[in-house]
């Protein structure tokens, strides 16, 4: 067992030895979960999200109204 000690803001370190068996990497997130036992910690996988707005909605559209043109013409070539 390992013991850490909370600092003055609330964050904790987890040691090399515990974060390369877990297999967390620098700036890699963890998951915390309360359980009867106490917290359970679990790496976790985090995705960036990307907000789009109508604008660029309407350059995907009209991407694929081109891209679906392309491939119509292909196949009447066949």
């Amino acid at each position: 067992m390992t013991t850490i000690q909370v600092n003055e803001r609330g964050s904790l370190t987890l040691p090399k030895s515990l974060r390369k068996a877990l297999g967390i990497a620098r700036g890699g997130v963890v998951m915390v979960e309360l359980s009867r036992e106490g917290l359970v910690l679990k790496p976790a996988v985090s995705f960036p999200i990307e907000l789009y707005r109508n604008e660029r909605v309407d350059e995907f559209d009209k991407a694929d109204r081109e891209l679906g043109r392309y491939l119509k013409s292909k196949r009447k070539r066949r």
